[in-house]
């Protein structure tokens, strides 16, 4: 027993180090930051001059501090938090817009987000809210969706059962009892769990940043299980405790439909994984005002105040290594051009494997230790996704400012795994499940823009390799049996959302459609991925969560983003945060965290 109380002491004092010792760095949350919030841009020559300012050498600012590769929400939160601590920050993004998957695009006088849908913990005073509100000096702004924001729809039209999930944390509970009153033990021990888990999160982050050396040794001494049951759950497959909690089969199957969100079927997913997102929606969703590109709109200003800048079109070829095997500045192509740009930190928001597989030099990516983190983790899914624009504002074609996830069956395991088996040439006949939204309805300032007119989006999984013969024609020109294969998956989904909404059917203008491959060349995910690296158990196991950090084997090399977290707006954004305390040497958690008792204390003397 003494031994083990010693050992505590022990991680006690190094987590006190590592998280509470001073810092020489600049706080960049030492204040409130926030302005009063301007009108919304919609000139599209002033929205140009930010979101798509294109790469040229004279355009680099001089004596960089670091360098960012890749402008998702990972790349862009830890530049604008640098930017905050007086850093003066370069971000490359490889595409003609900003924003990674908070990008969006506009066709036939229609706007589609291609990665932003919903949002939760947007709350005044949350975390979150805290944290983006102080990358955006209070411009960015958010519409509250409907209530009930996600429906479950399963079965098919014969058969369909609807589910409502609504927010509010006793709401969302009282919700699920409501439509089924003989299980109300059983989504009380579900919810239980999720709240425990949400109370222990933070060691997951904690794990990631404390020395490597550490939590190995609390990890192989088997002490991190005695600190915290979590690390188990982490590893315990989601269906595995669903279905000890209930013999439902609806009930399971709505416990789970938001494994859609990451990707990953229940009996492979980890239950910590989907417990967090349960708990970041209890509240409710959030959807940004004036569409997804406002994210990277209002960040890259942060960005642009301490010196720095971000610059579209500019694909890194490699990342540069000195003569002490250190990273020291990236190579960008230009034309045909090849320009060195250097700085002291290189941060990569391009995914784990683009990283070490593609952008570091070859005699570094044998490195044992990269290859033991690359073991642990697999490709995810890709995603396919359906672009509709519609005739017709949101009151005239009946829209909600919510989201419906369709499943033909409520057994998920065996639905996911036989589509996923599938040939490509019966993947047009078995899509059994996909997420259809109307962001349209969700975001209060579309009407201003586009009026009379609405959108929908409907997102499912897809196989890199139904798509992969195609991978090395260019875009846009890969022939007409892949604009016929995947019109045809296109057509199966939309007559089931038809279906369901039937006045849709003849107000249809303008269908683009987004494969792995689109994925692939737009953002320059690996394996088209639509959540990054895989999110199942093998990478929520302790040694992956240790494994997975900001800090790689190559120094001043560090990785952002969703791939040392998890994915999603959030997890990406907690990506940025984690990346930017080890590079400023403290803890950023802390910080945010004392600026919001700042910030209340300061509401609290204004409203006495």
């Amino acid at each position: 027993m003494w031994l083990y109380v010693g050992l505590l002491l022990v991680v006690y004092f190094v987590f006190h180090k590592v998280f509470r010792r001073s810092s020489p760095s600049v706080n960049p949350f030492s204040g409130d930051t926030r302005r009063p919030p301007q009108p919304l841009v919609t000139d599209p020559e002033a929205r140009k001059r930010l979101i798509h300012k294109g790469f040229t050498a004279d355009k680099v600012p001089e004596n960089l501090d670091a360098i960012v590769i890749g402008s998702g929400i990972g790349g862009l939160s830890v530049a604008a938090i640098l930017a905050k601590a007086g850093k003066r920050v370069l971000v490359l993004e490889q595409h003609d817009q900003a924003g990674g998957c908070c990008h969006t695009f506009i066709k036939k006088g229609f706007e589609f987000d291609v990665g932003i849908h919903y949002i939760g913990e947007l709350y005044e005073r949350s975390f979150l809210r805290t944290l983006v509100d102080q990358i955006t000096d209070g411009q960015l702004q958010w519409a509250k969706m409907d209530d009930v924001f996600d429906n479950v729809i399963l079965g098919d039209q014969q058969t369909q059962r609807i589910y409502q999930v609504c927010g509010g944390n006793q709401n969302y509970r009282n919700c699920l009892k409501t439509q089924f009153p003989q299980e109300t033990e059983a989504i009380d021990k579900f919810l239980e769990l999720v709240k425990m888990i949400s109370k222990k999160i933070s060691l997951l982050v904690i794990i990631k940043m404390v020395p490597l050396l550490l939590a190995r040794f609390l990890i192989r001494s088997g002490i991190i299980h005695w600190i915290s049951s979590i690390f188990k759950l982490a590893s315990t497959p989601l269906s595995d405790v669903v279905n000890k909690l209930t013999e439902n089969k609806d009930l399971r199957a709505v416990m789970c439909y938001i494994c859609g969100d990451y990707g990953v079927m229940p009996k492979e997913a980890s239950f910590v994984m989907h417990a967090t997102i349960i708990q970041h929606y209890q509240n409710g969703a959030w959807y940004p005002k004036g569409g997804a590109s406002e994210i990277a709109f209002h960040i890259i200003p942060v960005i642009k105040k301490s010196g720095g800048d971000v610059l579209m079109r500019a694909p890194v070829q490699c990342i540069l290594i000195n003569k002490d095997g250190q990273a020291c500045g990236v190579t960008v192509k230009k034309g045909k051009e090849e320009i060195n740009l250097f700085a002291p930190v290189v941060i990569s928001d391009a995914g784990i494997f683009n990283t070490y597989e593609r952008l570091l030099p070859h005699e570094l990516r044998s490195k044992p230790a990269i290859q033991a983190q690359l073991s642990m983790i697999r490709h995810g899914m890709g995603g396919f996704s359906v672009f509709i624009g519609l005739d017709g504002s949101k009151e005239e074609l009946g829209l909600k400012a919510g989201n419906y996830w369709f499943y033909r069956e409520n057994n998920f395991d065996e639905l996911f795994s036989k589509y996923f088996a599938l040939s490509k040439e019966d993947v047009a006949e078995g899509c059994p499940f996909m997420f259809v939204s109307f962001p349209s309805a969700k975001d209060p300032a579309w009407d201003e823009r586009f009026a009379g007119k609405s959108n929908m989006v409907i997102v499912t999984l897809a196989q890199y390799e139904w798509f992969e013969e195609w991978k090395d024609e260019r875009v846009k020109k890969r022939g007409e049996d892949y604009e016929n294969f995947k019109m045809d998956i296109a057509r199966r989904l939309l007559d089931r959302v038809t279906e369901y909404f039937p006045q849709l059917k003849d107000r249809i203008e303008y269908i683009r459609v987004g494969t792995p491959l689109s994925h692939e060349f737009y953002i320059a995910s690996s394996h088209g991925e639509i959540y990054g690296a895989n999110h199942d158990v093998s990478r929520f196991a302790p040694e992956a969560i240790a494994s997975l950090r900001a800090k790689t084997p190559v120094k001043n090399l560090y990785l952002t983003g969703q791939d040392i977290f998890s994915c999603g707006f959030t997890g990406a954004i907690h990506g940025g945060v984690i990346c930017a305390s080890r590079v400023l040497h403290r803890n950023l958690y802390n910080d945010i965290k004392n600026l919001k008792k700042k910030m209340k204390k300061a509401n609290e003397k204004k409203e006495s």
